[in-house]
């Protein structure tokens, strides 16, 4: 008889993720689930508890429900990126259960936040394992915006019923009688229809982040899986160094559809190939430079004593600011900051709410933001990412926040609207750079 774990909260500020934890293995391994995949439901289900307690004899397995799903709480106000959000969360989790680092199993949809969580927090990481995934815009299923838009709207047209169980495992469903009322179900726990199209529509391109995975990576796909081509799984696995392709047989989604030795077989053999290695110096990170608009002229004009007194107010400020947006300063630049964040819609926020701040004492910030790799050199940090986010700050307009092109991406659902700044030349970096400004935000 199979022992269904208990499920625990981990805190995340006022918030609560429901998590469960099981295992006896050497190696930790963050299950990701992707969507409709509630942490307690999958244990009604013989075929995946059968899957489950097998790979617990093979590592601690840690599961968690994403706010907004299952037995968390709802998502938070703040409206940050789904990514940034289900990385807070799944930090949370592993610090609750005192996991230092972790192999990152991302299933389909959830692929891309477990690709930008290994990216962006490389000592959290021992391993990736990606099912049936991709690079977050899928490759075969539409390249139009009408067909992406008419395969959301499928979507939510069938959301709660078994429809999306024949879509997504049309063979298991005919040979399991249980998965589609299981799979139904699970979906009308995990989120209501009217949040779905929301969720799920703003799709986040991670293509730029693949070269930063550093960490030994296994891309398993079943090869007639229809949601996802297999063109997708292809692709990560080409993109992502120290990565090793598996094709699995069939057309069904879930990885625990017979015949499902061949999914086990390289599960259970990339784990024990793991060995601890050397924590990467680079990482993925949204990089934030501010300075004082006319600091020269205001130091002047105010004299010495007074504008030490000023600037001291700025950089209390904007330290309590950065802390508060979950960043960190890594240098003040006498009239302004460098700091970084592990996601660009953090940076954004705190750099409109410094300009708030900031207001009342009677100073005008602009800000600059770039999200790319930066070389971690122990408290600081260096590499063309940081030059990049420097040369964006130069070309900001007083009071705004201008921002890089892959920004825009990355914060896809947030709530956030941009204005094109055209193309720019940024000095000493190749090329022509697309610019965006922050719409309707002002730093002054």
């Amino acid at each position: 008889m199979i022992d269904v774990p208990e499920t625990r909260y981990a805190p995340l500020g006022d918030d609560r993720i429901a998590y469960q934890v099981f295992g006896d293995g050497e190696l930790d391994v963050l299950w990701v689930s992707g969507a409709a995949d509630c942490i307690e439901l999958r244990w009604d289900l013989p075929l995946y508890a059968t899957f489950l307690d097998w790979l617990g004899t093979k590592a601690r397995v840690i599961s968690f429900d994403r706010r907004g799903t299952g037995a968390s709480d709802p998502r938070p106000v703040d409206n940050l990126p789904y990514w940034e959000e289900w990385a807070a969360e799944a930090g949370a989790v592993l610090d609750a259960v005192g996991s230092e680092r972790a192999v990152i199993c991302g299933i389909a949809d959830s692929g891309p936040a477990a690709i930008l969580f290994v990216g962006s927090h490389p000592s959290r990481t021992a391993g990736l394992i990606l099912v049936n995934s991709h690079a977050g815009v899928v490759q075969g299923l539409g390249s139009t915006e009408d067909e992406v838009d008419q395969f959301n709207q499928f979507v939510t047209d069938t959301w709660g019923t078994q429809v999306l169980a024949e879509y997504v495992s049309p063979d298991l469903v005919k040979r399991e009688p249980l998965l589609g009322p299981w799979f139904a179900k699970n979906q009308r726990m995990y989120m209501p229809p009217s949040v779905v199209r929301r969720t799920f529509g703003q799709p986040v391109d991670v293509n730029d982040t693949l070269s930063l995975v550093q960490v030994p990576t296994l891309v398993l796909h079943h090869e007639g899986f229809q949601p996802v081509p297999v063109e997708n799984g292809r692709h990560l696995a080409e993109h992502i160094s120290n990565a090793r392709f598996a094709l699995l047989p069939g057309r069904d989604g879930w990885i625990f559809a017979e015949p499902a030795d061949e999914a086990m077989h390289q599960i259970d053999d990339f784990l024990k190939g793991l060995t601890v290695v050397d924590v990467p110096d680079r990482a993925l990170a949204a990089i934030l430079f501010t300075d004082i608009v006319g600091s020269t002229e205001q130091a002047s004009a105010l004299g010495d004593r007074a504008w030490r007194n000023l600037l001291a107010t700025h950089d209390a400020l904007t330290r309590t600011l950065v802390e508060q947006h979950k960043g960190r300063v890594v240098k003040m630049t006498g009239d302004g900051t460098l700091a970084v964040f592990d996601g660009p819609g953090r940076a954004i926020r705190c750099a409109l709410s410094l300009g708030d701040a900031l207001r009342p004492v009677g100073l005008e910030i602009r800000a600059g933001l770039h999200t790319g790799e930066v070389e971690v050199m122990g408290d600081d940090i260096a590499g063309i990412g940081v030059h990049i986010a420097a040369r964006v700050l130069a070309a900001a307009p007083p009071g705004e926040v201008l921002v890089s092109p892959a920004v825009p991406m990355l914060v896809a659902g947030a709530g956030f609207e941009f204005e094109d700044r055209g193309q720019r030349e940024l000095k000493g970096v190749p090329g022509t750079w697309n610019l965006f400004a922050v719409q309707g935000s002002t730093l002054q």
